[in-house]
């Protein structure tokens, strides 16, 4: 996959901590900062499916009375 450049500016602090969390993890600033990133998109799409599953219990009776009960293998 092609790679896009980005440029950011971070205070120092900032700067050295995420130099510090790539050295101990072993990788690059640039593929440490890809990662987080990717993670924190991640974190979107759990947040998305968690909420699809609580809305889901807390109106499984509605959708049981609408649909009628359980048919295991159909769609």
């Amino acid at each position: 996959m092609p790679k896009t450049q980005l440029n950011v500016r971070v205070d120092e602090a900032t700067a050295e901590a995420a130099r510090q969390r790539a050295l101990q993890r072993g990788m690059s600033v640039n593929r440490y900062i890809e990662e987080l990133v990717k993670q924190d998109a991640g974190e979107v799409g759990h947040t998305f499916v968690e909420a699809a599953a609580d809305f889901m219990k807390q109106y499984e009776s509605v959708f049981a009375e609408e649909f009628g009960p359980e048919r295991k293998g159909t769609r």
